[in-house]
């Protein structure tokens, strides 16, 4: 908890840092403020980034799903053989 407490101050500090008047004039409104740096250089770059995004979701989905319920009630499943041996 002590940790997450002290995080908190830097992930604050780090909005401040965030997109120069520079890099705000050079990108697409979507994105003015947010990052630094080059903007897409073209559509394909929000194709990709929409993939990926769609892959993470799609994955933490399926693990905070199998994590709350995994599914398996078999008694030689390799859970309970690592469970019942320690």
């Amino acid at each position: 908890m002590r940790k997450i407490l002290l995080t908190i101050p830097f992930l604050l500090s780090t909005v401040w840092a965030l997109g120069c008047p520079v890099c705000e004039r050079n990108k697409p409104k979507i994105l003015r403020g947010i990052t630094h740096g080059s903007g897409p250089e073209s559509r394909w770059d929000y194709i990709i980034v929409c993939i990926a995004i769609a892959i993470v979701l799609y994955t933490l989905f399926f693990s905070i799903k199998w994590l709350i319920r995994p599914g398996e009630k078999s008694d030689r499943h390799i859970k309970r053989f690592i469970l019942n041996n320690e």
